[in-house]
């Protein structure tokens, strides 16, 4: 344990043998298995650590090699990942729901020789892929069941690989703080691949350096400390997930809670009550229109009830949570009285009765859903950043909160604005490079050690960054207006009815839109009208559930009208998608960002009919399931003209 004795903390795992050191007995891991959560300190986190790490030794893993994870969040491929880094290796995480196939290119890209994974689900995949991946050696795995009859030489249960691990710590004891001695701050840490929205993923290598400033910044910022609560439940390829789950909770010390299921998440949520909360809007859009669902199914007092305070904490509930001075005194008292009987209930129904700090990022939050959280208590707030710059370019400081800004620079990072409306930043936690992609690294940061984001935006008077689009989706309508397409989106999405938006308007004389129904909203809105449906292809159809996602429409075109800068990209014709856009089918990205490219051709003989006056238009589309089955989804597509409104122009 010499390492962490040193002063300098700065690896990963000299953090987590120091924390081991100074607050060995308190809880650094929980995870919830058959009902029950299970604790491991920081002592025995420690020990795990260096079991896994002498056993991937054993097997042959050495300095500079690659070690992919995949699975759901797990306290034992949390940890796999320090256990490469003490031998000088690198954490792969991958996306868990990634089809087999899709996970060939990164196992090939970043010569991958050991995968550790979660279960058979995952195992299989990797069977599946192996001839494609001559590097690929060994395969671990976490969980044992199912895995009797699989008699491959190359896997490998994790507890054996633990268990040889020990022994090996026996009779080596200074192996480990001999390797973990050699590891410098400079060393790549982690390799998160990008997105992959405009082309194949890149290996993006981050250093602990990078990671660890960027950690120390947000730890700062929000005055973490070691007593924090964090449910770890997005996926750990996403570096939203890495910062928040793994890098700020080595340099604070803090609780990572790994949920037992993706399927009790809510549950486990509301058993931690987390003080400390990150979410992508998506997540806060999905918790909302749970909330509106049961609202529409309670009695007409609850109804009432909740109406009227949430009109009051509309009102005033952000400004209370920002302690400003403008709010009367009759507005406090009902205020509340709404925080007793509806936001305190609310909250604790959401999980969230206790957080401290919460924050959103990956794409841009709607004002309007912003608001709802800030106004019912909730200390939301929005960061900005990408993989290439560990998720941490802008924060907002508490009473300094806009509902349409991302804050301002994090502490230690410099961002300017290009000339053409580029957000570029410098400072500490850009990458180290692209993996085997010197060409690319070149193009993303310039002369002066800036990064191009790509993310088009502007400060406001106040010094906040405004992010309109990224940059390549900003466009012009046929008159000259700016379209941003991601703008008018988050506004469509803000209804509880509306899953996903997807605009089109550039080169265009008006804006026309795809929308995907909520399923879950729409089918419980529809049933309480005792509309019968017969799944999702049939109800987007229903012309009752036109009229209330065209009222919609019409709501944001209301809203846009208001917004000199925007009220050209009111929406004039719209359709309901026969399917739903799905990952599995390349129209989203794992991260569930729209592949705009890729559904603009797939879809082109529907935007055809949208521009071209149509009232309808039939379309046939293959779907792929993720154990590779296909089949196919026909719908005659109705299209629907929404009322707009006069652009008011100002006076030159």
């Amino acid at each position: 344990m010499a390492a962490s004795q040193s002063g300098s903390l700065d690896t990963f795992p000299r953090l987590l043998l120091n924390h081991a050191l100074v607050r060995g007995e308190r809880p650094a891991t929980r995870e919830k298995f058959l009902g029950i959560w299970q604790t491991w300190n920081w002592s025995q986190v420690a020990q795990e650590v260096r079991a896994i790490a002498c056993g991937l030794a054993e097997l042959g893993f050495k300095r500079g090699d690659n070690l992919a994870i995949i699975g759901d969040n797990r306290p034992r491929l949390y940890w796999s990942m320090c256990a490469a880094q003490m031998l000088g290796g690198v954490a792969v995480p991958m996306y868990q729901d990634a089809v087999a196939n899709e996970m060939v290119f990164v196992l090939q890209d970043a010569g991958i020789r050991f995968v550790i994974v979660e279960d058979q689900e995952q195992v299989d995949k990797m069977l599946e892929v192996k001839d494609q991946c001559p590097d690929l050696q060994h395969v671990l795995y976490d969980d044992p069941r199912g895995m009797r009859h699989y008699n491959q030489t190359f896997l490998h249960g994790l507890d054996e690989v633990i268990a040889g691990g020990k022994i090996h710590d026996q009779n080596h004891p200074d192996f480990i703080p001999a390797e973990i001695a050699k590891g410098t701050s400079g060393d790549v840490a982690v390799m998160l691949y990008t997105s992959g929205t405009t082309g194949k993923p890149k290996g993006v290598c981050q250093t602990h350096e990078t990671f660890i400033a960027a950690a120390q910044s947000g730890v700062g910022f929000d005055k973490l400390t070691d007593q924090e609560d964090i449910l770890s439940y997005l996926p750990m390829a996403w570096v939203g997930d890495h910062l928040f789950s793994y890098a700020q909770a080595l340099v604070a010390g803090f609780t990572i809670n790994c949920p037992e299921s993706g399927d009790t998440v809510m549950t486990d949520l509301r058993e931690i009550g987390p003080t400390y909360y990150f979410a992508p809007p998506r997540v806060f859009e999905n918790l909302l229109t749970t909330v509106m669902i049961r609202m529409e199914d309670a009695g007409a007092l609850k109804r009432k009830m909740f109406h009227y305070f949430m009109a009051v904490a509309k009102r005033c509930g952000a400004e209370i949570l920002d302690g400003k001075s403008g709010v009367s005194a009759s507005d406090r008292l009902l205020y509340a009285l709404g925080n007793l009987f509806v936001f305190g209930p609310l909250r604790n129904v959401l999980g969230m009765s206790r957080i401290r700090v919460a924050y959103t990022a990956g794409a841009a939050i709607g004002p309007d859903l912003f608001r709802f959280y800030r106004s019912i208590g909730v200390n939301l707030k929005q960061l900005y950043g990408s993989t290439e710059t560990c998720a941490a370019v802008c924060l907002q400081p508490d009473r300094e909160i806009k509902f349409d800004s991302v804050g301002k620079p994090a502490p230690g990072v410099e961002v300017k604005i290009a000339a053409n409306g580029e957000v570029l930043v410098r400072g500490k936690l850009l990458l180290k490079e692209y993996y085997k992609r010197p060409q690319d690294t070149a193009e993303a940061i310039d002369a002066e050690g800036y990064f191009h984001t790509g993310d088009a935006g502007f400060f406001d008077d106040d010094g906040h960054l405004k992010i309109i689009d990224r940059a390549k989706d900003v466009g012009k309508l046929a008159n000259g207006a700016m379209f941003a397409p991601n703008y008018v989106e988050n506004k469509l999405k803000f209804f509880a009815h509306i899953k996903e938006a997807v605009c089109f308007g550039h080169d265009r004389d008006m804006v026309c839109a795809f929308i995907n129904i909520d399923m879950g909203a729409v089918g419980n809105w529809a049933e309480r009208r005792n509309i019968a449906y017969a799944g999702y292809t049939d109800l987007a159809q229903k012309p009752e559930v036109y009229e209330l996602i065209k009222s919609c429409v019409e709501e944001v075109n209301a809203d846009l009208a208001h917004d000199a800068m925007v009220a050209d990209s009111q929406i004039h014709r719209f359709l309901i998608l026969h399917k739903e856009l799905d990952p599995d089918d390349d129209e989203l990205t794992r991260t569930r960002k729209v592949r705009r490219g890729f559904v603009a051709e797939k879809y082109a003989v529907l935007i055809d009919a949208l521009y071209g006056g149509k009232a309808s238009q039939f379309i046939e589309t293959l779907v792929r399931f993720e154990d590779g089955r296909t089949s196919k989804v026909a719908a005659d597509l109705k299209i629907a003209d929404a009322k707009t409104l006069p652009v008011m122009r100002k006076a030159a």
